[in-house]
């Protein structure tokens, strides 16, 4: 039976009506009984049931949120490899120690250079001294977002964002906020910082323009040579020994002492034994050494060396990426902006190359040319900031000299799809600057574009052919006189194949050559020259003429020191 009371409001649930009687002889047996079972069951009882399954799973929902926040806000410990950046780590340490104002320090260097691990051991050593830590990954807008979020619900002030921050700016103790790879130039991260006058924050990026929101930051590069050992022989799993430092302090240099390649070089030593054959390993085999992740990591990242700058790459816009990949064929050192300003002002002759001849270093260039096709130095500057916002090149602002880290220079090459274009293009570039530097500016740019070109020689022996007597007389001005002589010789040998020994243009090399044989102490073969180019302009130009007369005065000179005697 089942029936509802109205005024009890009550449930009733019972056996149903018993059976018929049975037959008998003389007197009817019993019905049935109405057996069954009895529940009485109260509307408010069902109310209060269903409100304790309800709260039972908020409760649990509430707690699986928490529980996830607790995990993603989690401040991994630094790795156990870890070692060296004392210098930093007093700094944070002196820096933080001040009380009663917000402090923010910003960790910023090259991707790979290990500034997470340098915050993460400075929490480590100091965490007593906070209330709260938390940790964000500031990797994109949405994990910022997320990460404000999730201190929001262990702080049970809300599940949002605004929340989050709320929280962290009305909660006046010293908690520490950890913005880990802020490498976004996009995000504007002063949207997610708390805007108050306490609390600690720590930001660790590739971008050096986030130190503008820091009162006090480091730039984190290459590690001393005696700590890049130690992490080299822990992670490679080997004993200090004289044996094994020295090999280990051969492999750090030629790894030029970046943190994320040499716990790559140890984890591909520890599993193959290779301690003393890494280095011929790695000539051969740089990209695929530097690329490969090892199976077993020490921390949690994620990236390898090659991996981690070839994201940032990816994030350049086209002219950008393509400042860097040309850079790839200078020096790493000593890169100006006069290389390419001073390029711009080439002025075409009639005895030098032409503007077809020079085409794609024409088309480079324009990158950085006004409306009005004069040199824009703020476009220049825009491009190369964009480059430095991910670390991938750093400016001297005293010397106004960029360079790029050894390995991001190596790396850079392999993205270039036609490095013989580039190649060429650089080449001609360097040569155009030779040509249109001020004549009152000489001994500077001399210097520093040596290197540029000895690199481009290097790669290639005929590259920029228009422009190779240039170079050779650059080489000359900057004091490089072997490769002065060595190029000159060369330039000597083609002009004569092509045109002759009797040409102006072969004798004014021959000329040229004789004053660097000369130079360097080479004097009978200074002297050789001469009085081939001697006779050689007497035959085509006469007795009189300016060209002959001033090789006249240097044949006397060779002859004069020849002799022992000096007449210059």
């Amino acid at each position: 039976m089942f029936s509802l009371d109205g005024d009890s409001r009550s449930l009733h649930i019972s056996g149903g009506q018993g059976g018929p009687g049975g037959p008998a002889h003389f007197q009817g047996g019993t019905g049935g009984a109405g057996e069954g079972p009895v529940v009485h069951i109260t509307t408010s009882q069902l109310i209060a049931h269903n409100l304790q399954a309800t709260v039972a799973t908020q409760q649990a929902s509430q707690l699986h949120n928490i529980l996830a926040a607790q995990t993603a806000s989690y401040c991994p410990p630094p790795s156990r490899l870890f070692c060296g950046r004392q210098d930093i780590l007093d700094k944070m340490h002196h820096f933080f120690s001040d009380t009663g104002s917000q402090h923010i320090y910003v960790l910023h260097g090259l991707g790979g250079a290990g500034k997470t691990q340098i915050a993460l051991k400075f929490i480590k050593e100091s965490s007593s001294g906070f209330s709260d830590i938390f940790f964000i990954d500031t990797s994109t807008l949405a994990t910022i977002q997320t990460g404000l979020k999730n201190i929001a619900v262990l702080k049970d002030f809300g599940d949002s964002p605004e929340n989050g921050l709320l929280w962290l700016t009305s909660k006046v103790e010293e908690w520490l906020l950890l913005f880990d790879n802020a490498d976004d130039p996009s995000i504007n991260l002063n949207d997610y910082i708390p805007q108050c006058n306490h609390g600690n924050i720590i930001i660790t990026s590739r971008n050096p323009g986030l130190c503008v929101y820091a009162e006090s930051y480091s730039l984190v590069s290459d590690m001393e040579e005696e700590d890049a050992v130690t992490l080299l022989l822990k992670s490679a799993l080997q004993k200090a020994t004289v044996h094994t430092e020295q090999n280990a302090a051969e492999i750090v240099k030629t790894l030029h002492y970046l943190p994320l390649a040499i716990v790559q070089a140890g984890a591909f030593i520890s599993k193959s034994r290779s301690l003393d054959r890494y280095l011929a390993l790695y000539t051969k085999n740089q990209a695929r050494l530097l690329s490969e992740r090892p199976a077993q990591s020490h921390d949690r990242y994620a990236q390898t060396v090659y991996t981690t700058w070839q994201m940032s790459f990816d994030r350049l816009t086209p002219p950008a990426a393509m400042f860097l990949q040309h850079c790839a064929f200078l020096h790493y050192n000593g890169i100006s902006e006069e290389i390419f300003s001073y390029a711009a002002g080439y002025q075409f002759s009639s005895d030098g190359p032409s503007k077809e001849e020079l085409e794609e270093p024409l088309e480079f260039l324009s990158h950085f040319l006004g409306p009005d096709g004069e040199w824009d130095s703020l476009q220049f500057l825009n491009t190369t900031n964009e480059v430095q916002s991910y670390s991938l090149i750093s400016l001297d602002v005293e010397k106004k000299l960029f360079s790029i880290h050894p390995l991001v220079h190596a790396w850079s090459l392999g993205t270039v799809q036609n490095p013989q274009k580039c190649m060429s293009t650089i080449g001609s570039i360097l040569g155009m600057a030779i040509s249109g530097r001020p004549q009152w500016d000489m001994q500077l740019p001399s210097l520093q574009l040596c290197p540029h070109i000895e690199v481009a020689v290097q790669m290639d022996a005929e590259v920029a052919l228009a422009f190779r007597g240039q170079y050779a007389l650059l080489f000359w001005e900057g004091g490089t006189y072997k490769s002065a002589k060595k190029l000159q010789e060369e330039i000597l040998e083609e002009q004569t194949k092509l045109l002759g020994d009797s040409h102006l243009s072969t004798l004014l090399t021959m000329g040229n050559l004789a004053v660097m044989y000369s130079g360097v102490g080479e004097h009978q073969k200074a002297k050789e020259l001469r009085v081939t180019v001697l006779e050689k302009q007497t035959e085509l130009l006469g007795d009189d003429h300016p060209d002959r007369l001033c090789t006249l005065g240097n044949l006397a000179n060779s002859y004069s020191v020849l002799s022992g005697l000096c007449f210059f």
